[in-house]
């Protein structure tokens, strides 16, 4: 059997496979094979969907988190119904839902006629929203962040919602003090970005209230995928020789397999009205001595500007209390991300902006 064909699988009479350290690849040979892994379940959120009544909408689905997130919830609980959700501009992403027996529904959730149309499902976990590209838009913007979710959470009124929040609507911090807690309040920051973040929260916390509907708000740190995020944007330019900004010198991040199962866990342990929750890894990372990581593997000297100072330094102790520590450590991540890159496979193209400091993306 091969690397990639191995997490090719769906059900065996004895359920679903489930993630291992023990199966960790050394690399990734291809997309399929980044995608096979890091759509593979945990045991605990196979345990955890057991417990969870009905099936699954997943709303904004062919974002850059959506696609695994509905493969990872058909391959924990493949008798329930999971549903996809988004305009569908990709017909590649919508076929590769199709491909793994997960149904695939396009609307515009701005469209309060269509959102009442879809199938009013037990459960849903909202991924939809606007953060890049919105200059000369900001109408948009503010309509994709707090009138979608007002016209889901409305037409949902009977589900469980976990929606995707953001650590940006965070003040900066100093890293060394341990990081922001739930108890701070959602401030808003510079850029428009960030207020309307925290006006979707509210936005859901009031219907949540309203009705009588569980949720959480996952305010979810920096995701990391072979082909976009922080470690891939500074293993290239390391590999570039760019200059490396330590302005924003510590970062929170997490693998993507490990964030999508959490997220969906999140819909055993939802709230009313629905509550804020840190997800993310354990620790802070240092930029500085991530970029002297891949310049070891590559054989390059990093170059550096700046100097370290306030992060977005959350503390993810409340989620890891209820969900436990992710699979991936950094170290792994920084050896698939190095391999990744130096063997000049593929990128989307879409960066994170972890850098930037305006609140402008």
């Amino acid at each position: 059997m091969t690397t990639t064909t191995r997490f090719l699988e769906d059900t065996t009479a004895a359920g679903p496979s489930v993630l291992h350290r023990a199966n960790f690849p050394a690399f990734f040979t291809d997309v399929e094979h980044l995608e096979d892994f890091m759509s593979m379940p945990t045991q605990e959120l196979v345990d955890d969907l057991a417990h969870v009544p009905g099936d699954i909408t997943v709303l904004g689905a062919a974002g850059k988190m959506g696609v695994t997130l509905a493969r990872v919830l058909k391959r924990a609980a493949p008798e329930k119904r999971i549903i996809a959700v988004s305009r569908f501009t990709d017909a590649e992403s919508r076929a590769k839902l199709e491909k793994h027996g997960i149904e695939t529904i396009s609307c515009d959730l701005l469209d309060r006629d269509a959102v009442g149309k879809l199938p009013h499902v037990e459960n849903v976990i909202y991924m939809a929203g606007l953060k890049f590209d919105f200059t000369g838009r900001e109408d948009f913007l503010w309509a994709m962040n707090t009138l979608a979710p007002a016209i889901v959470a409305d037409a949902f009124a009977r589900s469980r919602i976990v929606s995707l929040s953001t650590i940006h609507v965070y003040p900066w911090s100093d890293p060394l003090r341990g990081g922001v807690t739930e108890s701070t309040p959602p401030l808003a920051r510079p850029g428009e970005y960030a207020n309307s973040v925290v006006g979707r929260e509210r936005i859901f916390e009031y219907f949540s209230r309203l009705h009588g509907s569980p949720g959480r708000n996952v305010r979810f740190v920096y995701a990391i995928d072979m082909r976009y995020g922080v470690l891939q944007e500074i293993a290239s330019w390391v590999l570039e020789g760019k200059t490396i900004p330590l302005e924003t010198g510590t970062v929170s991040i997490m693998w993507q397999g490990d964030a999508i199962n959490q997220f969906a866990r999140l819909l055993r342990y939802t709230e009313i009205p629905a509550s804020p929750l840190n997800v993310g890894g354990p620790e802070m990372v240092s930029v500085r001595k991530v970029a002297e990581q891949f310049g070891a593997l590559f054989g390059i000297e990093p170059v550096f500007s700046g100097a370290e100072g306030e992060a977005l330094a959350v503390n993810c102790d409340q989620a890891a209390a209820l969900l436990g520590n992710p699979y991936v450590t950094v170290d792994t991540m920084v050896k698939w991300v190095a391999e990744w890159a130096q063997s000049g496979k593929p990128t989307l193209g879409k960066p994170s902006k972890f850098e930037v400091r305006s609140g402008r993306f």
